[in-house]
């Protein structure tokens, strides 16, 4: 019966992807990005500061087309409080890639990849789960952190650095997409290394975002690698990661990619799934309790797999509570 539902979503999913997309609003105006310095501990200032103006000049953009919910998204992400090494609103071409914590003086920096349906009009709310969203979930690690140990160097960052597939689409369920994020992942974890050289850099991949990371993790240096609710990292165990980290895996009682086949299957000229699941016990990652929650619910304040997930971030490892 199982496997009838697996194959079922599936197919599913292939179909919904060939029939096309269906009609949206139109996309929002946006500026081109600024000109920004390499990334290093004396620049991120100018970063900073330069982003922030490309946002509010996007917010203003979007609210002279009358595009009114993205330019109420994009103000709050204006705010002075805030820090982001990159953005670009342009269509096809979003990027936002967000600070919490103080990077050039972190022992510890966390890196939090996101998966399908993240996109600028969902980057701080969805609904009553702020914490499913690229910075509401950052924020929700950012705050665990800091409950747990309050003087934990650690600083966060919400990477919505690559175009994430619709949850409905054949995207999802190919490799096209993870291979572009990975590419811009690599290059974001090395530009770390030159902003803080001394600290240890984990990577906590959510969903399709851990295909991106399975695709990327062989080629930097990072202390931690770990995914939940992933449909499998396109590899067949732990080993052909290739990777020195940590390697650990959570899924959530209720979480629906458990109906996900765990294949890879030829279509066409791509490969449908992305092999084995790295929450088995035959695939040698470590397994964290991750909780009854659903999809959407990992880092949810107070859950088992967000305080989990922040000791990971932490790098304590021992603490850790295995599945």
């Amino acid at each position: 019966m199982r496997g009838r539902l697996r194959m079922g979503l599936v197919s599913a999913l292939v179909a919904g992807a060939l029939a096309g997309p269906g009609a949206g609003v139109a996309d929002a105006a946006a500026p081109t990005p600024p000109t920004l310095p390499a990334m290093s501990a004396a620049t991120l200032g100018e970063r900073y500061a330069a982003n922030q103006g490309a946002i509010a000049e996007a917010a203003g953009l979007a609210r002279d087309t009358g595009h009114t919910a993205r330019a109420e998204h994009l103000a709050r992400m204006a705010d002075p409080g805030r820090n982001f090494l990159s953005f670009d609103g342009r269509a096809g071409r979003v990027r936002a890639v967000e600070v919490l914590g103080d990077l050039a003086g972190a022992d510890r920096i966390a890196v939090v990849v996101p998966g399908s349906d993240s996109d600028l009009d969902h980057y701080d709310t969805r609904g009553d789960k702020p914490y499913s969203t690229p910075a509401g979930g950052a924020r929700a690690l950012h705050d665990e952190i800091r409950l747990q140990d309050p003087t934990a160097r650690v600083a966060v960052i919400a990477w919505l650095g690559y175009s994430p597939p619709r949850t409905i689409s054949l995207d999802v369920l190919t490799t096209g997409r993870a291979d572009h994020g990975a590419r811009e992942l690599r290059r974001l974890v090395a530009g770390l290394h030159t902003v803080a050289p001394a600290a240890q850099v984990s990577l906590l991949c959510h969903s399709y975002g851990s295909v991106v990371c399975g695709r990327a993790v062989s080629r930097i240096d990072i202390a931690d690698l770990a995914v939940f609710g992933s449909p499998g990292l396109g590899v067949d165990d732990r080993d052909e990661l290739a990777t020195g980290a940590r390697v650990w895996a959570g899924r959530g009682g209720a979480d629906w990619i458990d109906l996900v086949p765990n294949v890879s299957i030829p279509f066409f000229d791509t490969t449908v799934g992305f092999g084995a699941d790295p929450t088995g016990h035959d695939f040698g990652a470590r397994e964290f309790v991750a909780g009854a929650g659903g999809h959407s619910d990992y880092l949810r304040p107070g859950g088992p797999a967000l305080y989990n997930l922040a000791l990971i971030a932490r790098g304590r490892a021992a603490e850790v509570t295995h599945a």
